[in-house]
């Protein structure tokens, strides 16, 4: 191939805004970017002097998909700073909210950002005259995950119901159950959406970089652990160790943040698939089993395998709430979600949560009087562009080893990009 620059200025079905950038020369990569063009968002210094109470609603507003996991998180900092303990069943409504939140976004990514670059077309509206059944049954899904967040967080973005210390509303009985057999209804088509997935060809990438997700003893944990792993490193840390141990930094080319490993200063992929090379054990039976019918078990080193991931996870996060659901339903279960009384005082604490899209960090400081006096988000795409521009690098190298064409080139590094399912306008702080 003759010299040649790859540029798509407006990169298509993703959130948030950005450009690719690749150059080749004498048949080699020579530079390859993703350029991240949207402004400072501040929401780090907007929150500064604020009482803690209103924390969580501001930072939320980061993300319309991931707000949940947003609120959640600076919640759980928060916590931790006051010494609060909250009861299984304020915990349980909690994971409710957070995986609310991977409906709405792992069927959003897979099936409107996703699928296309699979079935041949530009976009998600084609696949309503082509297969309306599949069509219908994702924005169904997308609609039960809104639901979900409805129910447990009074808003389908954005919650209020959730506070310090538990939950100033919750669901009645009935709710709970009607909940569960919506749920349980949607497992049939997430198996068949694993088939799908399973059957789209993608290029054999094998990611240098490491892995990071929540792990827990027994558990698939999205909102109930303080340990976060590094797998392939196997380089397990508390989450209030997190600006000791992940290093964030900027680059020219870009307005995002970046992040390594602190002491390798190597990149690392956070998403479902690390999720899924952490606890694949921990998955639900259901979950488990369509996994590894579609040859999904750890080590997956291949990037492009996040596609897959999110559809196992959509299988377990309907069986898992549905029985979440049916345990609330019951009154006596795990105590009252009503907020407990705590003291307020100063002090730094972390929030961790594992967002749809990868672990998420919230560090605050408060003074005496319950205010803001330093905050730092560490979102998943912030972390993972390090690590997306060298899958890339080599995607690029392994194409032009086959005698592709720029328009291959580019449109399997797009392909690349939608795989890590990035949120682009949360990587900028």
């Amino acid at each position: 191939m003759a010299d040649v620059t790859i540029e798509v200025d407006h990169l298509a079905r993703i959130e948030g805004h950005g450009d690719l950038h690749l150059c080749i020369e004498n048949g080699e990569v020579t530079e390859c970017n993703l350029t991240v063009v949207e402004p400072a968002r501040l929401f780090e210094s907007m929150v500064v002097g604020r009482y803690f109470e209103e924390v969580p609603y501001i930072a939320s507003r980061i993300c319309g998909i991931c707000s949940s996991s947003h609120v959640v998180t600076d919640i759980l900092a928060i916590e931790h700073i006051f010494n609060v303990e909250v009861t299984e069943r304020t915990n349980t409504l909690r994971e409710l909210l957070v995986y609310g939140s991977y409906l709405q976004n792992h069927a959003t990514h897979l099936f409107v950002f996703g699928a296309p670059d699979f079935l041949g077309y530009e976009s998600v509206f084609p696949l309503a005259q082509t297969n309306k059944e599949l069509f219908d049954h994702a924005l169904q899904l997308k609609a039960l995950g809104n639901e979900l967040c409805t129910t447990v967080g009074g808003r389908s973005v954005h919650p209020i119901t959730a506070v310090v210390g538990g939950f100033t509303s919750e669901p009645s009985s009935e709710d709970f159950l009607a909940l569960a057999d919506k749920l349980e209804a949607m497992i049939p088509f997430t198996e068949e959406s694993v088939d799908l997935f399973a059957g789209f060809e993608a290029l054999p990438l094998q990611t240098e970089g490491d892995f990071l997700a929540m792990v827990e003893p027994g558990a698939y944990p999205v909102c109930t652990s303080q340990n976060a792993l590094f797998v392939r490193s196997d380089q397990e840390f508390s989450c209030q160790e997190v600006q000791e141990v992940i290093e964030e930094f900027s680059q020219d080319h870009s307005a995002a943040f970046l992040a390594c490993n602190r002491a390798t200063k190597k990149p690392y992929m956070t998403a479902a698939l690390a999720r899924i090379n952490a606890s694949w054990s921990n998955l639900g039976k259901t979950a488990r089993f369509a996994s590894a019918k579609a040859g999904l078990r750890p080590p997956e080193l291949n990037p492009m395998a996040n596609n897959l991931a999110q559809a196992v996870e959509l299988v377990d996060v309907l069986e898992r709430c549905a029985e979440l659901c049916r345990n609330l339903a019951e009154p006596s279960f795990g105590g009252s979600s009503l907020p407990v009384e705590f003291e307020i005082q100063a002090g730094y604490g972390v929030g961790f949560t594992e967002a749809p899209r990868g672990s998420l960090f919230h560090c605050l400081e408060l003074d005496e009087n319950g205010r803001v006096v330093k905050a730092s988000i560490i979102t998943p795409t912030a972390q993972n562009l390090m690590n997306l521009e060298a899958d890339m690098r080599q995607l690029a190298e392994l194409m032009l080893e086959r005698g592709a064409s720029e328009d291959e080139i580019r449109l399997e590094a797009e392909k690349l990009v939608r795989a890590y399912d990035p949120c682009l306008s949360c990587s900028v702080h």
